[in-house]
């Protein structure tokens, strides 16, 4: 950003005018998602029809996921310039992603035993099909834990960003990001220019995305309304009750572990995502709101580098609200048969889910594949059994995306704070409404609000805003040259 001229700072001083609301993103999500409500409840044959609106935006997120988290990882890993604390982020973050997945299990078997949801029920093993629960997975079995690791590892480096595999697409991320610490960022700045630029093209593609994001949702809503109804509501009401209700005790409990450990006020997180977590709930994927997630927590103080690490590892890795369902839908299970599981079995199933649970984002029926490991390994119903989940699962889906995607969050800040990588005061500026750094302000498509900001920051003294959060500022990061600089004076390229 070039320094200001006295009109510019003079014009930045003129106070800008509130945009009107239906410019707001959100207010066109939440009218959208309201639509897509109605007509799958009234036309539910159309709304039916509406899932291609839905699942072309959330391909066009998928889009570009795979080259964001590469770009973004090695790039905050080459200004943090220190391969040790990446392991200790990535050490840490699994460290709080097991404490959280076990606690999110254990609060939902504690929920599932006071609530009872299946009592009573008195299912009849011989009514049941096999081939419902087929369908949903694709008669796939569950991963053990050595193939899940070594699935981690590529065979090709293109393939796994052909597959849009994340967990393989980091492995490899942090790997290139090491090599240009270990060899020198002076020597890798050609290299680092270009991921740059590379960078703010893919941003200013996302901001261009988010634009279509409303017809996204009312494709997405209209759908899942008019396939499921809201009668299903009524069939599974305990379940779901238990389920809602355990989400928002977790949910508080999350508020006081993000005050604790890094003073983040939650409540004013949610307002400041408010349009992420609408999308993610008109949607039903956390994938959708992915890279803007990313860019608020950046913006909000934590280091590229750590939330480069932490977000999509979490993805995989820090399902509490999958979590929560799981434990909570097996007791409900075994009730619905006639068991009342003891310690034990609780115990042995809670290892079961904990293994399981892992590695499960965007893998279709990934519910019930843990399900029915857990049910195979105990032996107490049948495998079949699970199929009874087949009318709540979707129904589940607004709770499970909301508890995950906080988790997530929360998980970015504390392991940040944790890390030493977090800055409170750029948090607060955040939650103010500021863009605290100039990529935020390409990916949201704030420039101009940006622009404006910094006008008002220069001319009260305050140094410019830094290019990302933990990374140089803008001027200290070369552009990456398309053609050959011209000769002084002359406007010919040089022979």
């Amino acid at each position: 950003m070039k320094i200001p001229n006295p009109e510019a700072l003079k014009a930045s001083s003129v106070p800008t005018k509130r945009k009107p609301l239906y410019k707001s993103l959100f207010f066109q999500i939440l009218i959208a998602v309201v639509a897509g409500v109605l007509i799958g409840h009234f036309w539910p044959d159309l709304g039916s029809q509406l899932r291609p609106l839905g699942d072309g935006f959330i391909k066009l997120i998928k889009m570009i996921i795979a080259p964001l988290i590469f770009l973004v990882i090695v790039t905050g890993i080459s200004a943090v310039g220190d391969v040790k604390a990446v392991g200790r982020v990535g050490v840490k973050a699994l460290l709080y992603f097991t404490a959280a997945t076990l606690f999110a299990l254990i609060f939902g078997l504690v929920v599932g035993n006071l609530v009872q949801p299946g009592a009573g029920l008195n299912i009849d093993p011989s009514t049941l099909s096999q081939a419902d629960l087929d369908a949903k997975t694709g008669s796939a079995a569950p991963k053990d834990a050595a193939s899940f690791i070594l699935d981690v590892i590529p065979a090709s480096v293109i393939g796994a960003f052909a597959s849009n595999s994340l967990l393989q697409v980091l492995f490899f991320s942090v790997f290139f990001g090491a090599a240009i610490v270990v060899i020198g960022r002076e020597r890798c700045m050609p290299v680092i220019s270009l991921m740059e630029t590379v960078l703010e093209l893919i941003f200013k593609i996302m901001s261009w995305i988010m634009k279509v994001a409303p017809i996204g949702a009312f494709g997405a809503m209209a759908f899942i309304i008019g396939q499921y109804g809201l009668s299903t509501l009524s069939t599974y009401a305990l379940l779901i009750a238990a389920c809602y209700g355990a989400a928002v005790v977790f949910i508080g409990l999350l508020f006081v572990v993000a005050w604790i450990t890094a003073r983040v006020p939650l409540w004013q997180f949610l307002k400041y995502t408010r349009e992420e977590f609408l999308l993610a709930l008109g949607t039903a994927s956390t994938e959708a709101v992915m890279p803007r997630i990313m860019t608020k927590l950046t913006n909000a103080g934590c280091s590229r580098a750590t939330t480069g690490l932490v977000v999509p590892t979490g993805y995989s890795f820090n399902l509490d609200g999958a979590a929560i369902y799981l434990s909570i839908s097996l007791l409900f299970l075994a009730q619905a048969f006639g068991h009342n599981l003891d310690l034990g079995q609780q115990l042995a199933a809670l290892g079961v889910l904990l293994l399981t649970s892992k590695g499960m984002a965007g893998v279709p029926g990934s519910s019930f594949l843990a399900l029915s490991a857990t049910a195979a390994a105990l032996g107490i119903f049948p495998v079949a059994g699970v199929a009874l989940l087949l009318g709540a699962d979707r129904l589940m889906d607004s709770m499970r995306v909301v508890v995950n995607l906080l988790g997530n969050c929360v998980a970015t800040f504390v392991v940040s704070k944790w890390e030493g990588q977090f800055d409170r005061s750029v948090m607060v500026r955040a939650f103010k409404g500021e863009i605290t750094n100039h990529d935020s302000a390409i990916m949201l498509g704030k420039e101009e609000v940006f622009e404006d900001q910094e006008l008002q920051r220069i001319s009260e003294g305050q140094a410019p805003s830094p290019k990302f959060r933990g990374g140089p500022n803008p001027e200290e990061v070369p552009r990456f040259q398309m053609s050959k600089a011209t000769r002084a004076g002359t406007g010919n390229s040089p022979d």
